[in-house]
């Protein structure tokens, strides 16, 4: 459980910077603000996949509560309407937690209200419960019903011809919109009375720093009424699946139920472990159109959809380090059935039709998850009968050649894109301005190569396959690797190379040579690379992407979309990089008892900042410059699960 102290309650900024998180197992979220107004287009109460895990759609942003009584009354919300700040009711605030989820004590006049809002798993519904702890008299609690639908990244505006019809059953309103799926309030003990209007300009400040759109006008088509006495609750019950037969006890006692089998493992005083635990659980998504036992992961929320690179780098921390074998099966299995031409998704679309396979490193990056799996699980038979061959084909399309000029050249390293393409990682690019030049050889690309190929040669001498044509290739990658890579004057590798060209530019990439499972430089080499990406890279929350010292380094990431995206790989920090160095420093320091103590005290800025701004999660990214200010994805899953993999596996928890 997570307390804010009492002190924190009383400062507005700070609440409206503190974001909670509920997520559904389909890629629905809920996801606002301590204060209780949304500050980004993304926050709101049900954003609910259409087609999960992806088309997602904003169905119902907020509501308007106030308790009344004795002739008083008493706002529990806030929201924010350019400079003002209408209700108050963040003032009320005397309490929040997450216990599991989110939970708000108000204090209003005599009376104490506590609200929660959750998910219930598997469902694309939220729940908004109200509990009367103290109260005098009788109270009557209203909760105005505000809403736009929308597509999530989109805002909503008042229009002539906005249309939606209210369906009245039992009591209960569905609000229907055309092109969205229908709305319905279940409302457990109280009544709904209709009442059609808007509010707005509503403003979204973090949506205003980042050079976006940032008001939005929300429709009401009525208000929900209950009256309290102390002892009893209140539910409302948003779903887009029709009324949840569940009472509302079976569905707070369900989820709390498997909230706690997710750390059911985990020592109670092992804090960090518990909490990483329940992180990662809300990146981990169903992907039925693969099939019924498909998985994938969030990349991040609230705005990205599920990746292939990011779920193939966050698999091991996401799902090994938890001990979540079945769901690893998953991912691996609806990755590997929407492979085409050798390649897995970049990403699948967010509108939920196909994929797109603009990537040269995430079907790499595949082969280290599968090889982890069997590591974890010594389950060779999932790899034969459902994974091999498809690996197989990953190789040989990749010696052919496949989309986007992705081929191995004559020296047996892999080649790909073009001055117009962004295949890598880093991957940023406006217009036809690709920021982070990176095609031609990349350095981390040719380590997940070698790493690919020995993989496939691994797997095929534990199934008695042959296996010598791919120890022949893994010799001449190597080769030609610490020929056209290594750097004797630089003391590390070069970044990228283009036939003569070889890009100096320190970055982190090529730590991810030092951190795969098949090395490719002596240890001298390694000994090189680190010390010098630890002189010039790591930063308390990750590595830069590019050393300060270059004349390109951007030490901010801000300002509209152009600004962020110029600074996006060109110095800003990636906490999921930390993965694989500290895999890496450890490997080089022999895991030394003095070791995992300079680990436990490097990592202790990430695990300050699970008590937010993202409360109990990590973020994307953070400034090159010191302090490092957070940004980006306010919870990102390779962040989570670089960190989880670094504390579970290397048993940080027991180094004090």
């Amino acid at each position: 459980m997570m307390n804010l102290a009492p002190a924190e309650l009383g400062d507005l900024s700070r609440l409206l910077r503190l974001e909670w998180l509920e997520t559904n197992g389909l890629g629905s979220y809920a996801m606002g603000t301590v204060a209780g107004a949304n500050t980004r287009r993304y926050h709101g109460l049900l954003c609910a996949a259409v087609r999960p895990p992806v088309d997602r759609r904003m169905m119902l942003q907020t509501l308007e509560v106030e308790v009344r009584s004795n002739g008083e009354r008493f706002p529990l919300s806030t929201h924010l309407y350019g400079e003002t700040v209408h209700p108050d009711g963040w003032t009320r605030l005397i309490g929040f937690r997450l216990d599991p989820w989110p939970v708000w004590t108000y204090r209003a006049g005599s009376m104490v209200i506590e609200q929660a809002v959750f998910m219930p798993h598997g469902r694309n519904a939220t729940v908004v419960h109200y509990t009367c702890l103290e109260a005098e008299h009788p109270l009557s609690m209203c909760n105005r019903v505000l809403l736009a639908p929308r597509d999530h990244h989109h805002l909503g505006c008042a229009c002539v011809d906005f249309e939606m019809d209210v369906e009245m059953h039992d009591g209960e309103p569905t609000l229907v919109t055309e092109g969205y799926p229908p709305l319905t309030l279940q409302i457990v003990g109280g009544d709904f009375w209709p009442s059609s209007d808007w509010y707005y300009r509503f403003t979204y400040p973090e949506e205003q720093a980042r050079g976006l759109d940032y008001t939005e006008d929300l429709y009401t088509p009525g208000e929900i009424g209950w009256t309290l006495r102390a002892g009893e609750t209140a539910t409302l019950i948003a779903s887009t699946e029709g009324p949840l037969s569940e009472s509302v006890e079976e569905l707070i006692q369900t989820e709390r139920a498997r909230r706690e089998a997710l750390v059911a493992g985990v020592a109670e005083e092992d804090e960090v472990a518990r909490r990483l635990f329940v992180a990662a659980d809300q990146f981990v998504v169903a992907r039925p159109d693969q099939g019924p036992t498909a998985k994938s992961t969030i990349a991040g929320y609230p705005w990205f959809g599920d990746w292939g690179r990011d779920s193939m780098i966050a698999f091991h921390g996401l799902l090994l380090s938890t001990g979540r074998f079945e769901e690893a099966r998953g991912v691996l299995r609806a990755y590997a059935a929407a492979m085409e031409d050798g390649l897995i998704p970049n990403l699948f679309s967010e509108e939920g039709g196909g994929a797109a396979y603009n990537t040269v490193d995430a079907t790499l990056w595949m082969f280290v998850a599968a090889k982890r799996y069997y590591e974890r699980t010594g389950d060779l038979d999932f790899i034969r009968d459902e994974l091999l061959d498809r690996l197989v084909w990953a190789v040989t399309l990749h010696m052919q050649g496949t989309r986007y000029d992705i081929r191995m050249d004559e020296d047996g390293l892999l080649i790909a894109g073009d001055e117009s393409t962004q295949l890598t990682w880093m991957d940023a690019k406006v217009g036809d301005w690709v920021v982070t030049p990176r095609h031609g050889k990349a350095v981390e690309i040719n380590a997940l190569w070698y790493s690919a190929v020995r993989t496939l040669e691994f797997f095929a001498r534990k199934l008695d396959r042959d296996y010598a044509k791919y120890a022949r290739l893994a010799r001449r990658i190597k080769e030609s690797f610490v020929r056209e890579f290594w750097s004797e004057e630089l003391g590390y590798c070069y970044d990228c190379v283009r036939g003569e060209e070889k890009d100096a530019s320190l970055r982190p990439n090529q730590i991810l040579a030092l951190a795969l499972p098949y090395s490719l430089l002596s240890v001298d080499q390694e000994r090189s690379v680190l010390r010098v990406v630890t002189e010039k890279l790591l930063t308390p929350y990750g590595l830069r992407t590019l050393s300060p010292e270059d004349p390109a380094y951007r030490g901010q990431y801000e300002g509209d979309p152009v600004s962020r995206d110029g600074a996006y790989h060109q110095g800003t920090v990636w906490p999921w990089l930390l993965g694989p160095y500290l895999s890496a420093y450890f490997v080089l320091s022999n895991r030394s008892p003095e070791s995992k103590k300079w680990v436990r005290e490097l990592v202790q800025p990430l695990l300050d900042h699970l008590g937010g701004p993202g409360l109990g999660q990590l973020p994307e990214v953070f400034d090159g410059d010191p302090p490092h200010r957070p940004g980006g994805c306010p919870a990102q899953a390779w962040s989570v699960a670089a960190l989880l993999r670094i504390w579970v596996d290397t048993q940080l928890g027991d180094v004090s």
